[in-house]
């Protein structure tokens, strides 16, 4: 009899609600029986944009767009289930990672904050959900992020061979999972993944991405201004550690084009340095904090990045990169997967975070659960 939960996930780049219904009956390796992509409304993707720029202490603001932000994601539900032939009566849960606002957890109050009001959509799908999956973790003392680690080690650990899972998202995160159990899991944000690509797309060429990353490959790499790039502090930070658009971002893409005086690049040069920068800096965190893996699966939008995809393995001649689909997942779906996964641990009363990833002083179930 199957096993149904819905993982929504929509992440930093912002590019829409990625839907997915998961069948858990074979136990705890699930079977992806349905997808659907829900884009954001215009006008409330602008919204979005505008959140990131609101004060902390004035973030109260945004209970409108939280509730409509749920209406949406129950939207994105029906359509799923439309999609899918099912009702709500045959799913258990959904889990819903929510919008990121804000990603504090460095500060003296630390919190990390994701709008898609829980009782909205509870109440619109007549399906129980469980959301706010990082508080607990941060309560715990970790970084409240990645999540997706604990996932991945359920379905992508091998016993054979050292391997790394990378999401390239808006920022990319990247897991380490040793074939032996006797060795810790590890997983951290290694820095910007689509992010700084896609804003600076939007602002040179008027397009929301780089298709295939043909813009940035017919551009030439400066060293001088990529150098100023990977000389941030984050890159040489140790895990755990997380990040968000609070740390890269345009803002900050253009200080370091001051600091290395490389104003006069062109659009292409800069699109090709900053494919590159995302290249680079994931290769170090494998090199530095994974140099054992053989073999790297790469998920996320980022996948879809030939350019970008080519400077990875270029960067790491030693280990084989590529796409999750070889291990039977697409990568465009792993994220909202994983998030389905949580979910049903939280309603098992199980912990779904990995203290070894998010440095949390111990495992604890994540998530609130709100009922129709």
């Amino acid at each position: 009899m199957p096993e149904y939960y819905i993982g929504l996930m929509s992440g930093t780049s912002m590019d829409g609600i990625d839907a997915a219904l998961v069948d858990f009956a074979g136990g705890e390796i699930p079977q992806l029986t349905c997808t659907h992509s829900y884009p954001w409304p215009d006008d409330v993707y602008q919204q979005l944009l505008a959140s990131r720029h609101i004060a902390d202490d004035e973030l109260d603001q945004l209970r409108d767009l939280d509730i409509r932000l749920g209406e949406i994601f129950a939207d994105a539900t029906l359509a799923l289930l439309d999609k899918a032939r099912l009702t709500a009566g045959d799913i258990i849960a959904i889990g819903n990672h929510g919008q990121t606002i804000r990603h504090r957890p460095e500060a003296d109050q630390p919190f990390s904050l994701q709008i898609g009001d829980a009782k909205t959509l509870a109440q619109l799908t007549g399906i129980r959900v469980v959301s706010d999956f990082r508080t607990a973790d941060i309560k715990a003392g970790g970084q409240g992020a990645p999540l997706a680690p604990a996932f991945h080690a359920a379905v992508f650990r091998s016993q054979t061979e050292n391997r790394g899972i990378l999401n390239i998202g808006g920022i990319a995160n990247l897991t380490v999972l040793p074939a032996s159990e006797a060795q810790s899991i590890i997983g951290f944000d290694t820095g910007p993944g689509n992010n700084l690509m896609d804003g600076w797309m939007t602002k040179s060429c008027g397009q929301s991405f780089d298709k295939n990353g043909d813009f940035g490959r017919s551009g030439q790499i400066n060293e001088s201004l990529l150098r100023t790039c990977l000389s941030d502090a984050y890159f040489q930070a140790p895990p755990p550690k997380s990040t968000g658009f609070e740390q890269f971002n345009q803002m900050w893409l253009q200080q370091q084009i001051k600091n290395s005086a490389s104003e006069n690049l062109s659009a292409a040069d800069i699109q090709a340095i900053l494919c590159e920068l995302t290249a680079r800096s994931i290769a170090q965190a494998v090199m530095h904090h994974a140099p054992d893996i053989s073999h790297l699966l790469v998920c996320g939008g980022g996948v879809h990045n030939v350019f970008l995809m080519e400077r990875i393995q270029s960067a790491l001649p030693a280990c084989k990169v590529e796409s999750t689909e070889v291990c039977g997942i697409h990568p465009d779906w792993v994220e909202a997967m994983a998030f389905a996964w949580l979910a049903k641990r939280t309603i098992n009363n199980q912990p779904g975070n990995l203290p070894s990833v998010t440095g949390a002083s111990a495992a604890v179930v994540l998530g609130r659960v709100t009922d129709c």
